[in-house]
């Protein structure tokens, strides 16, 4: 509504005050008011029309056009989020995730990226200061309710100092860990990943949170099948060569390390049932934004979220109940990836998430202990969790030893319980 009274009022309009609008550049006001660049790709600013029809102010949307961005600055915005999280939390929410939490402040005179000074907090639209401000009183709202509501950021920083400055005592609880996610299949990338991560939430008293994918990503299962086994949106494109026997055995490895190290887990629907991302969806089929405003570049985030199989043998496996076609089409393959297949399977990954989270619940190691590394060739990952529990990932292309050990907990691939193979990993009783 109030995008429409905005649309209705004229420039300059208390109405438009709320958004992003500006006059466009040049002589006839036809070029966009910044050269930014839409997180979706192509540009960041729409032109409106003024009610006789000739063109008019430009909005801006670092996003979709259908998504006009708010203006933080402006009292009513900021009343309304409160508002909106207090109407949640009122009903019994025990959190709130926050959607691209380090984009909502923009600098008033809209300058050019290039334009400003290279430094923390200087960007025009990523990650400014002012935003703390904000969070600390959404988190005065969450600390009045007598239990714990938690707030939870979606936080795209490459910066762990930066990043965990939201995670201070009087803002948000967590975050997710985009670093750790987007590294590759590499022993180096990771264990840095997870000293940066655990060094950044040390003084702001966090827990530090892993998370291997997300409805952005390409799911582990093909990535990690792949030559490139990283992620980044500005080198995804369409499918490549990918091996699912490769990418499903490092899949589960990578959820046994997630799993075993300290801090909070957040598992992406799916990845608990080992789903590849579906890449041959017909072009008629795809949604996301991000394909189109690329202009087909990148394939876009569809084939992460595609429905679930649940049951049955043919699409929609049980996701709808009267048979009803999703608006994603699911591989006819996942027939044996569904709920009901893998639930009656030992060996599954669905009862490999399962066994590691009971692990996980039971274990004062996995609940309390720090992490110690262990020593041992630089392509496997071991570390101690407090005295007793150990996890090895072997990242090598050769089969490696075990530490000293009086039990095995569990692993992501069967063996003899000898020499760990390749991409694989294992929890052990010390």
């Amino acid at each position: 509504v109030w995008f429409q009274e905005a649309l209705a009022s004229p420039p300059g309009s208390p109405e438009r005050e709320r958004f992003w609008f500006r006059p466009g550049r040049g002589a006839e006001q036809d070029e966009e008011p910044t050269g930014w660049t839409s997180n979706f790709g192509g540009p960041t600013w729409t032109r409106t029309k003024n009610p006789d029809g000739t063109p008019g102010e430009w909005y801006l949307h670092l996003f979709s056009p259908a998504q006009p961005d708010l203006n933080w600055n402006h009292p009513d915005i900021r009343a309304e989020h409160e508002a909106v999280l207090r109407f949640w939390l009122d009903r019994g929410a025990a959190g709130v995730r926050i959607d691209s939490a380090a984009l909502l402040v923009k600098d008033p005179s809209l300058p050019e990226v290039s334009d400003v000074p290279a430094g923390p907090g200087q960007h025009p639209y990523e990650d400014r200061d002012e935003l703390h401000e904000i969070y600390a009183s959404w988190r005065a709202i969450a600390d009045s309710y007598p239990d714990t509501r938690v707030l939870v950021g979606e936080l795209w920083l490459p910066d762990a100092q930066r990043f965990a400055r939201y995670l201070r005592p009087n803002e948000l609880h967590t975050a997710f860990n985009f670093d750790f996610m987007a590294c590759a299949w590499e022993a180096s990338r990771l264990r840095a990943s997870i000293d940066a991560t655990l060094q950044a939430h040390a003084p702001v008293t966090a827990p530090a949170t892993w998370v291997l994918s997300n409805h952005d990503v390409t799911r582990p299962v093909t990535r990690y099948g792949r030559a490139d086994t990283s992620f980044s949106f500005a080198a995804k494109r369409p499918a490549t060569k990918t091996d699912l026997v490769l990418g499903r055995r490092r899949a589960r490895a990578a959820a046994l390390l997630a799993m075993a190290l300290p801090g909070s887990l957040y598992i992406y629907q799916g990845d608990e049932l080992g789903l590849f991302e579906v890449e041959d969806i017909p072009a008629s089929r795809l949604a996301d934004p991000m394909h189109f405003r690329s202009g087909g570049i990148d394939p876009g985030r569809d084939g992460c979220r595609v429905p679930l199989p649940w049951k049955g043998d043919r699409p929609p496996f049980g996701f709808s109940e009267d048979g009803t076609e999703p608006w994603l089409p699911q591989p006819a393959s996942w027939r044996e990836l569904t709920v009901e297949v893998q639930a009656a399977d030992p060996a599954s990954t669905l009862n490999l998430y399962r066994s590691a989270l009971s692990v996980r619940a039971r274990d004062p190691a996995l609940r309390n202990g720090s992490l110690t590394w262990l020593p041992g060739p630089p392509e496997v990952l071991a570390f101690r969790r407090a005295e007793d529990f150990a996890c090895v990932v072997n990242l090598s292309t050769g089969p490696q030893e075990l530490p000293p050990h009086v039990d095995l907990l569990l692993t992501s691939t069967a063996f003899d319980g000898r020499l760990l193979p390749p991409d694989t990993a294992v929890w052990l009783r010390l």
